[in-house]
Protein backbone atom coordinates (compact mmCIF):
# COMPACT_ATOMS: atom_id res chain seq x y z
CA UNK A 1 0.00 0.00 0.00
CA UNK A 2 1.57 3.31 -1.27
CA UNK A 3 1.97 5.74 1.80
CA UNK A 4 1.27 10.04 0.81
CA UNK A 5 3.28 12.01 2.79
CA UNK A 6 2.81 15.65 3.24
CA UNK A 7 4.97 17.32 5.73
CA UNK A 8 4.44 21.20 6.40
CA UNK A 9 7.36 22.61 8.36
CA UNK A 10 7.26 25.84 10.42
CA UNK A 11 10.68 27.05 11.12
CA UNK A 12 10.26 30.10 13.23
CA UNK A 13 6.99 30.58 14.72
CA UNK A 14 8.04 33.52 16.99
CA UNK A 15 4.27 34.83 17.77
CA UNK A 16 3.81 32.28 20.74
CA UNK A 17 5.63 32.21 23.53
CA UNK A 18 7.57 28.46 23.96
CA UNK A 19 8.92 25.83 21.65
CA UNK A 20 6.97 22.85 20.74
CA UNK A 21 5.19 21.21 17.62
CA UNK A 22 1.96 19.97 16.38
CA UNK A 23 2.33 16.61 14.43
CA UNK A 24 -1.16 15.82 12.26
CA UNK A 25 -1.62 11.95 10.68
CA UNK A 26 -4.13 11.72 8.06
CA UNK A 27 -5.34 8.41 6.76
CA UNK A 28 -7.06 8.06 3.54
CA UNK A 29 -8.15 12.08 3.98
CA UNK A 30 -9.10 11.75 7.39
CA UNK A 31 -7.21 13.00 10.55
CA UNK A 32 -6.33 10.16 12.24
CA UNK A 33 -4.22 11.88 15.27
CA UNK A 34 -3.36 15.41 16.63
CA UNK A 35 -0.45 15.81 18.90
CA UNK A 36 0.85 18.97 20.08
CA UNK A 37 4.12 18.51 21.27
CA UNK A 38 5.79 20.51 24.17
CA UNK A 39 9.16 19.53 23.93
CA UNK A 40 10.79 22.08 26.55
CA UNK A 41 12.74 21.06 28.95
CA UNK A 42 10.90 20.64 32.16
CA UNK A 43 11.14 23.62 34.59
CA UNK A 44 11.03 22.00 38.07
CA UNK A 45 9.17 25.14 39.99
CA UNK A 46 6.97 22.72 41.83
CA UNK A 47 9.83 20.69 42.82
CA UNK A 48 12.40 23.35 44.07
CA UNK A 49 9.54 24.67 45.88
CA UNK A 50 9.55 22.10 48.23
CA UNK A 51 11.39 22.76 51.38
CA UNK A 52 11.69 26.49 51.30
CA UNK A 53 9.50 28.82 53.55
CA UNK A 54 6.05 29.67 52.70
CA UNK A 55 6.53 33.36 52.55
CA UNK A 56 8.56 32.90 48.83
CA UNK A 57 6.14 31.33 46.54
CA UNK A 58 4.64 35.14 45.38
CA UNK A 59 8.40 36.33 44.72
CA UNK A 60 9.49 32.76 43.00
CA UNK A 61 6.72 32.26 40.82
CA UNK A 62 6.72 35.62 39.58
CA UNK A 63 9.86 34.31 37.40
CA UNK A 64 7.24 31.51 35.56
CA UNK A 65 6.66 34.10 33.47
CA UNK A 66 8.10 37.66 32.61
CA UNK A 67 4.43 38.62 30.60
CA UNK A 68 2.11 37.45 33.40
CA UNK A 69 3.98 37.45 36.69
CA UNK A 70 1.19 39.31 38.93
CA UNK A 71 -0.99 36.13 38.22
CA UNK A 72 1.37 33.64 39.96
CA UNK A 73 2.01 36.38 42.79
CA UNK A 74 -1.83 36.72 43.53
CA UNK A 75 -2.69 33.01 42.98
CA UNK A 76 0.39 32.24 45.17
CA UNK A 77 -0.97 34.37 47.78
CA UNK A 78 -4.21 33.50 47.48
CA UNK A 79 -3.54 29.85 47.96
CA UNK A 80 -0.89 30.50 51.36
CA UNK A 81 -2.95 33.00 52.59
CA UNK A 82 -6.11 30.29 52.78
CA UNK A 83 -3.91 27.31 54.04
CA UNK A 84 -2.90 29.89 56.87
CA UNK A 85 -6.51 30.82 57.71
CA UNK A 86 -5.83 34.91 56.84
CA UNK A 87 -8.16 36.94 55.05
CA UNK A 88 -6.98 40.21 54.09
CA UNK A 89 -8.47 43.73 54.00
CA UNK A 90 -11.14 44.90 51.42
CA UNK A 91 -8.90 47.76 50.47
CA UNK A 92 -5.60 45.57 50.08
CA UNK A 93 -7.71 42.98 47.84
CA UNK A 94 -8.61 46.39 45.47
CA UNK A 95 -4.89 46.95 45.11
CA UNK A 96 -4.26 43.54 44.70
CA UNK A 97 -6.82 43.88 41.59
CA UNK A 98 -5.62 47.02 40.77
CA UNK A 99 -2.18 45.94 39.92
CA UNK A 100 -3.39 42.84 37.85
CA UNK A 101 -5.47 45.43 35.71
CA UNK A 102 -2.33 46.83 34.89
CA UNK A 103 -1.24 42.85 33.70
CA UNK A 104 -4.34 42.57 31.91
CA UNK A 105 -3.89 45.50 29.89
CA UNK A 106 -0.29 45.34 28.90
CA UNK A 107 -0.82 41.58 28.24
CA UNK A 108 -3.97 41.70 26.25
CA UNK A 109 -2.23 44.41 24.03
CA UNK A 110 0.98 42.84 23.53
CA UNK A 111 -0.93 39.66 22.18
CA UNK A 112 -3.01 41.92 20.06
CA UNK A 113 -1.31 44.34 18.71
CA UNK A 114 2.28 42.67 17.97
CA UNK A 115 1.74 38.64 17.78
CA UNK A 116 -2.20 38.31 16.65
CA UNK A 117 -2.88 41.87 14.54
CA UNK A 118 -0.19 40.27 11.98
CA UNK A 119 -1.96 37.01 10.97
CA UNK A 120 -5.56 39.29 10.21
CA UNK A 121 -3.57 42.17 7.92
CA UNK A 122 -1.72 39.42 6.30
CA UNK A 123 1.99 40.25 7.39
CA UNK A 124 4.33 37.96 8.72
CA UNK A 125 5.14 39.76 12.24
CA UNK A 126 4.74 43.50 13.33
CA UNK A 127 7.84 45.19 12.16
CA UNK A 128 6.41 44.36 8.94
CA UNK A 129 3.16 45.73 9.50
CA UNK A 130 4.43 48.86 11.84
CA UNK A 131 5.54 50.42 8.03
CA UNK A 132 1.69 50.23 6.72
CA UNK A 133 0.10 50.85 9.74
CA UNK A 134 2.30 52.87 12.14
CA UNK A 135 -0.36 53.87 14.00
CA UNK A 136 -1.60 50.81 15.12
CA UNK A 137 1.30 50.03 16.75
CA UNK A 138 1.78 53.39 17.85
CA UNK A 139 -1.52 52.42 19.95
CA UNK A 140 -1.06 49.46 20.97
CA UNK A 141 2.38 50.34 22.59
CA UNK A 142 0.56 53.21 24.37
CA UNK A 143 -1.78 50.79 25.75
CA UNK A 144 0.70 48.34 27.28
CA UNK A 145 2.64 51.33 28.60
CA UNK A 146 -0.22 52.17 30.62
CA UNK A 147 -0.63 49.10 31.82
CA UNK A 148 3.31 48.67 32.49
CA UNK A 149 2.83 52.15 34.31
CA UNK A 150 0.16 50.67 36.98
CA UNK A 151 2.49 47.61 37.44
CA UNK A 152 5.49 49.70 37.98
CA UNK A 153 4.09 52.29 40.40
CA UNK A 154 1.91 49.36 42.43
CA UNK A 155 4.32 46.59 42.01
CA UNK A 156 7.64 48.52 42.00
CA UNK A 157 8.56 47.28 38.64
CA UNK A 158 6.44 46.22 35.61
CA UNK A 159 8.89 42.26 35.20
CA UNK A 160 9.06 40.36 38.73
CA UNK A 161 6.76 43.00 40.76
CA UNK A 162 8.87 43.21 44.15
CA UNK A 163 6.25 44.96 45.84
CA UNK A 164 3.68 42.15 46.64
CA UNK A 165 3.77 39.75 49.85
CA UNK A 166 1.54 37.54 51.73
CA UNK A 167 -0.80 39.32 53.33
CA UNK A 168 -0.98 42.57 50.71
CA UNK A 169 1.92 45.16 49.92
CA UNK A 170 5.17 46.27 51.17
CA UNK A 171 3.62 49.65 50.71
CA UNK A 172 0.61 51.04 49.49
CA UNK A 173 0.79 54.24 47.24
CA UNK A 174 -1.64 57.36 48.05
CA UNK A 175 -4.58 58.49 46.60
CA UNK A 176 -1.78 61.49 45.25
CA UNK A 177 0.24 58.80 43.48
CA UNK A 178 -2.14 57.30 41.62
CA UNK A 179 -3.98 60.26 40.06
CA UNK A 180 -1.59 60.66 37.52
CA UNK A 181 -2.34 57.20 36.36
CA UNK A 182 -5.75 58.38 36.19
CA UNK A 183 -5.06 60.74 33.63
CA UNK A 184 -3.00 58.00 31.34
CA UNK A 185 -5.46 55.61 31.70
CA UNK A 186 -8.25 58.13 30.39
CA UNK A 187 -6.25 58.04 27.30
CA UNK A 188 -5.88 54.84 27.28
CA UNK A 189 -9.70 53.60 27.54
CA UNK A 190 -10.12 56.35 24.08
CA UNK A 191 -6.85 53.66 22.11
CA UNK A 192 -9.06 50.67 23.60
CA UNK A 193 -12.03 51.66 22.16
CA UNK A 194 -10.36 52.56 18.81
CA UNK A 195 -9.19 49.09 19.03
CA UNK A 196 -12.55 46.94 19.92
CA UNK A 197 -13.59 48.80 16.47
CA UNK A 198 -10.57 48.08 14.40
CA UNK A 199 -10.55 44.27 15.34
CA UNK A 200 -14.03 44.31 15.26
CA UNK A 201 -13.51 44.73 11.26
CA UNK A 202 -11.43 41.70 10.77
CA UNK A 203 -12.80 38.47 8.52
CA UNK A 204 -12.67 35.41 10.56
CA UNK A 205 -12.88 31.68 9.39
CA UNK A 206 -16.33 30.45 10.76
CA UNK A 207 -15.08 28.12 13.54
CA UNK A 208 -17.23 27.61 16.44
CA UNK A 209 -16.18 24.59 18.81
CA UNK A 210 -18.26 22.86 21.36
CA UNK A 211 -15.45 22.69 24.32
CA UNK A 212 -16.69 23.27 27.67
CA UNK A 213 -15.95 26.31 29.50
CA UNK A 214 -13.92 27.19 32.58
CA UNK A 215 -13.34 30.29 34.19
CA UNK A 216 -13.89 32.00 37.60
CA UNK A 217 -17.60 33.86 38.69
CA UNK A 218 -16.62 36.93 41.35
CA UNK A 219 -19.92 37.85 42.49
CA UNK A 220 -21.30 41.37 40.95
CA UNK A 221 -17.83 41.90 39.17
CA UNK A 222 -15.93 40.36 36.31
CA UNK A 223 -13.38 37.94 37.18
CA UNK A 224 -9.83 38.74 37.82
CA UNK A 225 -8.13 38.19 40.86
CA UNK A 226 -10.43 35.33 42.89
CA UNK A 227 -13.59 33.93 42.81
CA UNK A 228 -15.02 30.66 42.68
CA UNK A 229 -15.19 28.32 39.06
CA UNK A 230 -17.93 28.55 36.69
CA UNK A 231 -18.36 25.98 34.24
CA UNK A 232 -20.55 26.16 30.93
CA UNK A 233 -21.90 22.05 31.83
CA UNK A 234 -22.32 21.40 35.36
CA UNK A 235 -22.51 23.09 38.28
CA UNK A 236 -19.78 25.56 39.76
CA UNK A 237 -17.57 24.15 42.27
CA UNK A 238 -15.23 26.16 44.75
CA UNK A 239 -11.20 26.24 44.75
CA UNK A 240 -10.87 23.63 47.05
CA UNK A 241 -12.26 20.63 45.20
CA UNK A 242 -10.31 21.90 42.02
CA UNK A 243 -8.32 18.99 41.56
CA UNK A 244 -11.63 16.58 42.20
CA UNK A 245 -12.79 17.72 38.55
CA UNK A 246 -9.51 18.51 36.98
CA UNK A 247 -6.97 15.85 36.31
CA UNK A 248 -3.36 16.07 34.82
CA UNK A 249 -1.76 13.69 32.95
CA UNK A 250 1.15 12.93 31.48
CA UNK A 251 1.02 12.27 27.69
CA UNK A 252 3.99 10.57 26.21
CA UNK A 253 4.18 13.21 23.09
CA UNK A 254 4.54 16.51 25.59
CA UNK A 255 6.79 17.29 28.44
CA UNK A 256 3.61 19.38 29.88
CA UNK A 257 0.71 17.62 31.68
CA UNK A 258 -2.88 17.45 29.55
CA UNK A 259 -5.85 18.86 31.67
CA UNK A 260 -9.33 17.19 31.52
CA UNK A 261 -11.95 18.89 33.35
CA UNK A 262 -14.46 15.39 34.69
CA UNK A 263 -12.82 13.32 31.77
CA UNK A 264 -13.39 16.27 29.10
CA UNK A 265 -11.50 18.37 27.15
CA UNK A 266 -12.47 22.21 28.09
CA UNK A 267 -10.58 25.76 27.70
CA UNK A 268 -10.47 28.70 29.78
CA UNK A 269 -9.18 31.94 29.01
CA UNK A 270 -10.66 34.91 27.44
CA UNK A 271 -13.79 33.18 25.66
CA UNK A 272 -14.80 31.52 28.77
CA UNK A 273 -14.80 34.44 30.73
CA UNK A 274 -16.14 36.42 28.60
CA UNK A 275 -18.97 33.57 27.53
CA UNK A 276 -19.65 33.19 31.47
CA UNK A 277 -19.39 36.44 32.30
CA UNK A 278 -20.66 38.39 29.96
CA UNK A 279 -22.89 39.81 32.14
CA UNK A 280 -20.55 41.50 34.98
CA UNK A 281 -18.17 43.93 31.89
CA UNK A 282 -18.85 47.33 32.89
CA UNK A 283 -21.14 49.63 31.24
CA UNK A 284 -18.75 50.73 28.28
CA UNK A 285 -16.91 47.46 27.91
CA UNK A 286 -20.58 45.48 27.51
CA UNK A 287 -21.59 48.67 24.80
CA UNK A 288 -18.16 48.01 23.27
CA UNK A 289 -18.50 44.41 22.79
CA UNK A 290 -22.43 44.72 21.55
CA UNK A 291 -20.78 47.34 18.88
CA UNK A 292 -18.15 44.86 17.96
CA UNK A 293 -21.03 42.20 17.28
CA UNK A 294 -19.90 40.08 19.93
CA UNK A 295 -23.06 38.14 21.50
CA UNK A 296 -23.38 36.98 25.35
CA UNK A 297 -21.04 34.26 24.34
CA UNK A 298 -18.28 33.62 21.55
CA UNK A 299 -17.20 30.04 20.86
CA UNK A 300 -14.68 30.50 17.50
CA UNK A 301 -11.25 31.04 18.43
CA UNK A 302 -10.35 33.51 15.97
CA UNK A 303 -12.87 36.13 17.69
CA UNK A 304 -10.66 35.74 20.71
CA UNK A 305 -8.73 38.97 19.23
CA UNK A 306 -12.25 40.95 19.66
CA UNK A 307 -12.51 39.63 23.13
CA UNK A 308 -9.52 40.83 24.44
CA UNK A 309 -9.85 43.95 23.15
CA UNK A 310 -12.77 44.17 24.87
CA UNK A 311 -10.98 43.08 28.36
CA UNK A 312 -8.64 45.76 28.10
CA UNK A 313 -11.71 48.11 27.84
CA UNK A 314 -12.89 46.39 30.73
CA UNK A 315 -9.43 46.71 33.14
CA UNK A 316 -9.00 50.38 31.78
CA UNK A 317 -12.53 51.11 33.27
CA UNK A 318 -12.43 48.59 36.45
CA UNK A 319 -8.41 50.80 37.30
CA UNK A 320 -10.57 53.81 36.96
CA UNK A 321 -12.87 52.80 38.96
CA UNK A 322 -10.78 52.10 41.40
CA UNK A 323 -8.56 54.93 41.85
CA UNK A 324 -11.82 56.72 42.27
CA UNK A 325 -12.75 55.62 45.11
CA UNK A 326 -9.24 54.47 46.35
CA UNK A 327 -8.64 55.46 50.08
CA UNK A 328 -4.96 54.64 51.04
CA UNK A 329 -5.43 51.08 53.65
CA UNK A 330 -4.84 51.54 56.87
CA UNK A 331 -2.00 48.84 57.03
CA UNK A 332 -0.08 47.35 54.10
CA UNK A 333 -0.57 44.12 54.58
CA UNK A 334 -2.09 41.57 57.40
CA UNK A 335 0.08 39.52 59.10
CA UNK A 336 0.17 35.68 58.09
CA UNK A 337 1.65 33.79 60.60
CA UNK A 338 2.57 30.09 59.50
CA UNK A 339 0.23 27.16 60.44
CA UNK A 340 -0.16 23.85 58.95
CA UNK A 341 -2.55 23.14 56.44
CA UNK A 342 -3.68 22.62 52.42
CA UNK A 343 -4.12 26.11 50.21
CA UNK A 344 -5.67 26.72 47.29
CA UNK A 345 -5.74 29.62 45.08
CA UNK A 346 -6.80 30.75 41.52
CA UNK A 347 -7.21 33.49 39.80
CA UNK A 348 -7.82 34.97 36.03
CA UNK A 349 -4.56 35.17 34.35
CA UNK A 350 -4.57 36.65 30.82
CA UNK A 351 -4.40 33.42 29.12
CA UNK A 352 -7.03 31.72 31.64
CA UNK A 353 -7.56 30.37 35.12
CA UNK A 354 -4.57 29.75 37.51
CA UNK A 355 -4.73 27.45 40.17
CA UNK A 356 -1.85 26.78 42.82
CA UNK A 357 -2.30 24.83 45.53
CA UNK A 358 0.53 24.59 48.86
CA UNK A 359 0.94 22.13 51.76
CA UNK A 360 2.46 23.89 54.39
CA UNK A 361 3.98 22.29 58.18
CA UNK A 362 3.60 24.23 61.40
CA UNK A 363 6.82 25.38 60.79
CA UNK A 364 6.57 27.25 57.79
CA UNK A 365 8.12 25.10 55.26
CA UNK A 366 6.40 24.23 52.39
CA UNK A 367 5.84 20.27 51.74
CA UNK A 368 3.90 20.43 48.33
CA UNK A 369 3.27 22.84 45.94
CA UNK A 370 1.30 22.09 42.17
CA UNK A 371 0.61 25.05 39.64
CA UNK A 372 -2.23 24.34 36.87
CA UNK A 373 -1.17 27.24 34.18
CA UNK A 374 -3.86 27.74 31.58
CA UNK A 375 -1.90 26.57 28.69
CA UNK A 376 -1.49 23.09 30.27
CA UNK A 377 -5.30 23.27 30.45
CA UNK A 378 -6.27 24.24 27.07
CA UNK A 379 -3.75 21.69 25.05
CA UNK A 380 -6.63 18.84 24.56
CA UNK A 381 -8.77 21.55 23.62
CA UNK A 382 -6.18 23.22 20.94
CA UNK A 383 -5.25 19.82 19.76
CA UNK A 384 -9.22 18.94 18.99
CA UNK A 385 -9.61 22.27 16.94
CA UNK A 386 -6.31 21.73 14.82
CA UNK A 387 -7.84 18.00 14.10
CA UNK A 388 -11.49 19.48 13.18
CA UNK A 389 -10.09 22.81 11.09
CA UNK A 390 -7.27 19.89 9.16
CA UNK A 391 -10.32 17.61 7.84
CA UNK A 392 -12.29 20.29 6.78
CA UNK A 393 -9.71 22.05 5.12
CA UNK A 394 -7.44 19.41 3.81
CA UNK A 395 -8.32 20.12 -0.17
CA UNK A 396 -6.01 23.10 0.65
CA UNK A 397 -2.29 23.12 -0.31
CA UNK A 398 0.69 22.74 2.40
CA UNK A 399 1.37 26.36 2.58
CA UNK A 400 -2.71 27.64 3.06
CA UNK A 401 -3.34 24.77 5.53
CA UNK A 402 0.15 25.64 7.51
CA UNK A 403 -1.18 29.31 7.58
CA UNK A 404 -4.41 28.35 8.77
CA UNK A 405 -2.98 26.07 11.71
CA UNK A 406 -0.34 28.80 12.48
CA UNK A 407 -3.18 31.11 12.94
CA UNK A 408 -5.38 29.07 15.05
CA UNK A 409 -2.46 27.62 17.61
CA UNK A 410 -2.20 31.59 18.03
CA UNK A 411 -5.79 32.32 18.67
CA UNK A 412 -4.67 30.85 21.88
CA UNK A 413 -2.08 33.13 23.07
CA UNK A 414 -0.52 29.93 24.12
CA UNK A 415 2.50 30.64 27.07
CA UNK A 416 4.42 27.21 26.34
CA UNK A 417 7.40 28.91 28.65
CA UNK A 418 8.39 32.43 29.22
CA UNK A 419 10.46 32.80 25.81
CA UNK A 420 9.42 32.72 22.22
CA UNK A 421 11.02 30.02 20.50
CA UNK A 422 10.07 27.82 17.63
CA UNK A 423 6.89 25.77 16.63
CA UNK A 424 7.44 22.98 13.68
CA UNK A 425 4.15 21.47 12.45
CA UNK A 426 4.60 18.39 10.49
CA UNK A 427 1.14 16.90 8.50
CA UNK A 428 1.79 13.20 7.34
CA UNK A 429 -1.24 11.84 5.15
CA UNK A 430 -1.45 8.04 4.44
Amino acid sequence: MNTDTRTLAVGALTRVEGEGALNVTLVDGSVHSVELNIYEPPRFFEAFLRGRSYTEPPDITARVCGICPVAYQVSACNAIEDACGVTIDPELVMLRRLLYCGEWIHSHALHIFLLHMPDFLGYPDAIEMARDHPELIERGLALKKAGNRLMEQIGGRAIHPINVRLGGFYSTPTSADLAPLAEILRRALDDALHTVRKVAEFDFPDADFDHELLSLSNGHTYPIENGHIARSEGEPFTTDTFTSHVSETQVPHSTALHATLDGARYLTGPLARYSLNRDKLSATASEAAAEAGLGHQCRNPFRSIVVRAVEVVHAIDEALRIISEYRRPARPFVEVPARAGVGHGVSEAPRGLLYHRYEISDDGIIRAATMVPPTAQNQAAIEHEMGQLVAANSAMDDAALTSLCERAIRNHDPCISCSAHFLTLTVERR
